[in-house]
Order: C-alpha cells, then sequence, then structure tokens
C-alpha cells in the first residue's frame, strides 16, 4: 500500500469518529436542553462536562483531518 493510500484510510476511519463525536454532542446538548428546567444535579453537570470534552476533541481530530489532507496534497 502506498503512503498516499495509508493517509486516505486515516482520514476516512478520523472523519467517522469525527461524525461520531458530533452526533453525540447534538444528543448531549439537546438532552441537556430538554431537562434544563429539572432541578440541576450530577447529571446535568456531568452531560455539560461531557459536551465540553467532545467539543474540544472533535476540534482536534477536525484540525488532524486538515493536517493529513494538506500532507495528502504534498504526497499526490
Amino acid at each position: 500500500m502506498s503512503q498516499a493510500d495509508i493517509t486516505k484510510e486515516t482520514i476516512a476511519y478520523l472523519k467517522f469518529w469525527l461524525g461520531v463525536m458530533v452526533v453525540s454532542d447534538i444528543s448531549l446538548v439537546g438532552w441537556v436542553l430538554s431537562n434544563a428546567g429539572v432541578k440541576a444535579d450530577f447529571k446535568i453537570y456531568g452531560a455539560i462536562i461531557g459536551i465540553g470534552v467532545i467539543t474540544v476533541s472533535a476540534y482536534f481530530v477536525h484540525k488532524r483531518i486538515e493536517y493529513m489532507i494538506s500532507t495528502l496534497k504534498e504526497l499526490s
């Protein structure tokens, strides 16, 4: 397998996980908004922390994908 093919497969794998993170983030935000009127407990706080962690992780995965695309341009 050439280095370009390996990079393409890695990008595809990272795009899958980026999609999983985005869907999880949207779901958690929706859950928090639907339970905003409920007494704030540890579930809400945990969900807010989870939203932050998933959002930051998705940002770094996105930046990694951009970097790999730029290296793929150099390989071609």
